[in-house]
């Protein structure tokens, strides 16, 4: 399966069947390979997958990420089986741990310590049919345990919310044969201001998630950097801005560091369609 260079991610909860099939044309349209979506309180994942795999005729479309307390790991083998199976080859499953929130507060589960959690839902993955996997498993890996387990147990990783020091290490902890999927916001905006107040919106609410909180830490931002809305240096780390040849070489960034394929995520006002275009329009061909 071949991701491509560039893919897009998008946050699809807020799109109805007619806006996702307009998304498929334009995503497709650009020449970009792959379309990532998330799971959160909207959509599920397997479900959204057929979806958008039906309405598609070349993309690849990753869950970033199928949520592993969502479903059980024979589930999960199977829905890779069943997509691949009925639409050609084209899914690629990502999957994480999610948050506390998420999974106590939403869900009802006990959120396990996530490295063991996710070594043991792979392993039953493994156990639900016979090898190999009918289609990539990709793990939503920043920290450096998680990305060990990736390296040992997966196709590679899929990290969200990093930076291209991050993609240098995660490329070192992963090591040669690996997809390296990074997903990088990016926002086509000559005024500062505006492209950094769209980036405090869109980031506040993976501030309050300790997953991501620790992860910058550990990046070396400061706490006093991620207090109120974040510094200027962070915004402008997580939210590549500017005119479109300054928003390439920040992407270019990663793939220098040692990503194999970078999936952008445009940040724009909610349900801003033209922008998001534009957006696409603008950097397909970095």
């Amino acid at each position: 399966m071949q991701l491509g260079r560039l893919g897009v991610w998008i946050p699809t909860d807020r799109l109805d069947a007619a806006a996702l099939r307009a998304l498929l044309r334009v995503v497709e349209g650009r020449g970009y390979g792959t379309l990532w979506y998330p799971e959160s309180r909207g959509y599920e994942s397997v479900a959204l997958a057929g979806f958008l795999l039906a309405n598609s005729e070349r993309l690849v479309i990753g869950s970033s990420i199928a949520n592993i307390y969502a479903r059980d790991a024979f589930t999960a083998r199977r829905a890779l089986a069943t997509l691949n199976g009925l639409h050609g080859g084209r899914f690629a499953l990502g999957l994480g741990v999610s948050h506390i929130p998420m999974v106590e507060g939403l869900r009802g589960h006990r959120y396990d310590k996530p490295v063991p959690a996710m070594r043991a839902y792979l392993d039953g993955i493994r156990k639900a049919g016979d090898a190999p996997l009918e289609g990539p498993v990709l793990l939503a890996a920043l920290g450096p345990l998680m990305l060990k387990l990736a390296a040992a147990e997966s196709d590679g990783a899929v990290p969200y919310n990093v930076t291209p020091e991050h993609t240098a290490e995660a490329a070192a902890a992963l090591g040669p044969g690996k997809v390296l999927a990074v997903e990088q916001k990016v926002c086509v905006e000559t005024d500062k201001a505006r492209a950094r107040a769209l980036g405090r919106k869109e980031l506040a609410r993976y501030m309050t998630l300790p997953n991501y909180v620790n992860n910058w830490l550990r990046l070396g931002f400061t706490e006093a950097e991620l207090a109120d809305g974040g510094s200027d240096r962070f915004i402008d780390a997580m939210v590549l801005s500017g005119d479109a040849a300054t928003v390439q070489a920040g992407l270019r960034r990663h793939f220098e560091a040692g990503a194999t394929h970078l999936c952008i995520q445009p940040v724009t006002e909610e349900g801003d369609t033209r922008h998001r275009d534009a957006m696409l329009d603008a950097l397909a061909e970095t």
